[in-house]
């Protein structure tokens, strides 16, 4: 354990930056794999909906810095071209 005052902050700043970061990619993650499964279903509707929650959610990651905004992009593509393949 750190022990300049500067340095303890610093610690519990990182890990409250962490935790947040770790839920936003948790919960981007299970909305992409909502996309996934109703694709799978072969149920193109809810598939669609998904998608648009789930390129939300990348959007407000980008936004807050998690994902680059070139990932951000290449997983948009990626969701949008297996709804529409």
């Amino acid at each position: 354990m750190a022990n300049i005052k500067s340095a303890k902050k610093r610690i519990l700043v990182n890990q409250k930056k962490a935790a947040r970061n770790k839920s936003i990619k948790s919960s981007t993650k299970t909305a992409v794999k909502k996309v996934l499964a109703a694709v799978e279903a072969g149920d193109k509707a809810q598939a669609s909906e998904a998608c648009r929650l789930a390129v939300k959610a990348i959007d407000q990651a980008a936004s807050k810095g998690i994902f680059h905004k070139n990932n951000a992009s290449r997983k948009k593509s990626q969701l949008t071209k297996l709804i529409n393949g």
